[in-house]
């Protein structure tokens, strides 16, 4: 059967390592899945590795430090500088130069590490000839956001904002089939310095047309994934620092 690639890309942060649990624990039980962790650093770092190890998924575990004038800088606005470009970018290029799209066909989702999954979702996604579609909730101020279907085909697109995108669609609401990456666009890559809004519209323009979605989840009507991303626990992380003032600090090696 054709195999899932999923590309995570992931930074360090206190809530890291149980995003990254939630995310495997959705992948686990599906079959022909390769799980592609990218980790925005300038080195792998231990906590990922392990983790991915002792998730018994079949995985890859690559690393590419987001250059300086792409960093996002506290207080800055989330949108003007995406997270993940070049990590994407980097698993697009793996895929590349490893797998063989005759002997492995597959498609390729770009899962981030603050969503919830059903893993009904992966089963879905695998027969995707070109590119596929699905609504994703808790999008912005939207209950959902994503296509609007009828008959198999896109008819529109809901969102609270920027229907003017070629593809109003979140990250989490698309796949591709590898081929399309692999021989029919070689060159197809998220371009990082986009409008705010338009970085999933930056990589689908250059491979399909909205005219040729793929439409999936019962004809877009079926929710199978969740923006919900886990609140820092900023009361309990002032609290471990004045511990470490009074000289109780916790045990650093117990990794969270």
């Amino acid at each position: 059967i054709p195999t899932v690639f999923v590309v995570t890309p992931t930074f360090k942060r206190f809530v890291q390592k149980a995003e990254l649990t939630q995310v495997s624990n959705a992948l686990k039980g599906v079959q022909s899945l390769h799980w592609i962790i990218v980790e925005d650093s300038d080195h792998k770092s231990e906590l990922v590795k392990n983790l991915a190890s002792r998730s018994g998924l079949n995985f890859t575990h690559l690393n590419y430090k987001t250059p300086l004038f792409l960093r996002r800088q506290k207080g800055e606005f989330r949108r003007f500088k995406p997270r993940g470009v070049y990590q994407r970018n980097l698993a697009i290029q793996w895929i590349r130069d490893n797998v063989n799209h005759r002997e492995t066909p597959g498609v390729v989702y770009f899962a981030d590490d603050d969503n919830t999954y059903d893993s009904e979702l992966f089963e879905k996604m695998r027969w995707i000839n070109g590119v596929g579609v699905w609504p994703v909730a808790f999008t912005g101020a939207a209950r959902w956001a994503g296509p609007v279907c009828r008959d198999g085909r896109v008819v529109d697109f809901h969102a609270n904002w920027g229907l003017f995108r070629p593809f109003p669609i979140d990250m989490a609401g698309f796949a591709i089939n590898i081929r399309k990456l692999i021989v029919d666009h070689p060159r197809a890559e998220f371009k990082a310095l986009q409008k705010p809004g338009m970085l999933e519209s930056s990589l689908l323009t250059q491979i399909t047309k909205k005219g040729e979605l793929e439409t999936l989840a019962d004809d877009c009507k079926k929710v199978l994934v969740w923006h919900t991303r886990t609140e820092t626990p900023r009361d309990s992380i002032r609290g471990e620092r004045k511990l470490a003032k009074d000289g109780h600090q916790s045990d650093p090696d117990i990794e969270t």
